[in-house]
Order: C-alpha cells, then structure tokens, then sequence
C-alpha cells in the first residue's frame, strides 16, 4: 500500500476530515509523534475519529489550536467553553482551545495487525485516570517504555 503524506493544514482542514467528520462520518487518520505514548504509538497506530455530541474529561480529541496547528491529545478539564488538553506523551505543557475547535473524538484506536481497540469504554477511561495520576513519574515511565517496547516494535 502506498502512503502519501499530505500537510496537517491540508488533510485536517475544512476540505478533507473535518469536512467528513462534520458530516457525521467516521475518518481514520495515523498520528505522528509521541505525545499520545503509550496509547497511541505515532506513524505506527492510526486512530479513528467521529464527532461526538458530549464532550467528556478523558476524552482523546482532535483539536485546532488558536495558532492555527492541530493536535490530537486528551481532554483534562473543561470549563464552560474552555477545554484543557495534554498528550499523554508529554510530562508538562497544556493547550487550550473552545469546544467549537474540537474536530473529532477518538472512538477506536486501529493497530498495525488490524486490531481495533474501543477508546470510550469504561475500561480505558480507568487506564487513562491511572496514567493521569502517574504524571510525577510519568517521564521514568515513558523513558523505559522508549528504550523497550518502542524499540521492539521498530524492528518488526
């Protein structure tokens, strides 16, 4: 299969995800990065997205930023309008954006093999809450889970 890598300006944009997702269809994109480690594993698992009516805490979400990039983090707080993100990837740092900026919510995450695991189900929200409060060692963690799994993975 050959993969073509489009500009996130483009691909997430009014013309192509948003546009379906608006439309009330589902879209599966494949992240880059590592700032949604260890649950979503960049250029290696791709993420099926849909618009939700309830946005929730816990929530893993597609969001446009104020500066105009988008990200793809988890929903830590909400407060009227304003929502909180954070990667569970990252050890500090938080974005804010509206809720009228939330393209998508993750409904299933799509592994390499084609397994496909549900992403609101009350199982994964408790692994969530865990991984939340694991955030004063979350950088031991992500750096042993860089050094083991990540590189078993690469080989295959």
């Amino acid at each position: 299969m050959e993969h073509l890598l489009v500009p996130n300006e483009v691909l997430l944009g009014k013309d192509f995800v948003t546009k379906y997702l608006c439309e009330g269809k589902q879209t599966v994109i494949t992240p880059k990065g590592c700032s949604m480690l260890p649950f979503i594993i960049g250029d290696h698992d791709s993420v099926c997205l849909q618009r939700q009516d309830e946005l929730r805490v816990l929530d893993v979400v597609l969001a446009l930023l104020e500066n105009g990039s988008y990200v793809l983090h988890r929903v830590v707080r909400i407060e009227g309008e304003e929502v909180t993100l954070m990667g569970d990837g990252n050890i500090r740092g938080q974005e804010r954006c509206k809720r009228r900026d939330i393209v998508g919510t993750v409904v299933s995450v799509i592994h390499p093999n084609g397994k496909e695991t549900p992403f609101r189900t009350p199982s994964e929200r408790r692994r969530a809450k865990c991984w939340i409060v694991l955030l004063p060692i979350r950088r031991y963690l992500l750096a042993i889970y860089k050094r083991t799994i990540l590189k078993i993975l690469s080989c295959t």
